[in-house]
């Protein structure tokens, strides 16, 4: 069997990359869109098919639909949705962190307390550009 142009990326990379790669490849080749547009529209007919998805198995397949395309957005803007992401994580996690100090602060656990609590926490965190 004649190799194909997809074949020989690896299918251990994180699936992040695989869709970059993927991406790439098929639009050497002139499969990609004209227009950034294209993919801005794609990404909300997306969010609609989530939105729309009755089940396990079709919420499944809309959201990798939808993180696909968003690799897509984030190819075509030359952003590496890979350290794109990180970087989100690692923003979470040290807004998480300064919610839970502040709990802490007052004595209290955050399961005790109302997301309207944790959320003022969570503000708090941006305005001092956590």
């Amino acid at each position: 069997k004649e190799k194909g142009l997809l074949d020989g990326i690896p299918a251990a990379l994180p699936a992040l990359t695989q869709a970059l790669e993927y991406q790439d490849r098929a639009a050497r080749v002139g499969f990609d869109w004209p227009e950034v547009e294209g993919v801005l529209d794609k990404i909300r007919e997306e969010i609609e098919e989530v939105k729309s998805a009755q089940n396990l198995e079709e919420v499944t397949s809309e959201l990798g639909d939808l993180f696909f395309v968003l690799v897509n957005l984030a190819r075509w803007r030359k952003v590496d949705a890979e350290s794109a992401l990180r970087g989100t994580n690692l923003k979470f996690k040290k807004r998480f962190a300064y919610v839970e100090q502040g709990a802490k602060k007052q004595g209290r656990n955050l399961s005790d307390m109302t997301l309207e609590e944790m959320d003022a926490l969570w503000n708090e965190a941006k305005k001092l550009g956590l």
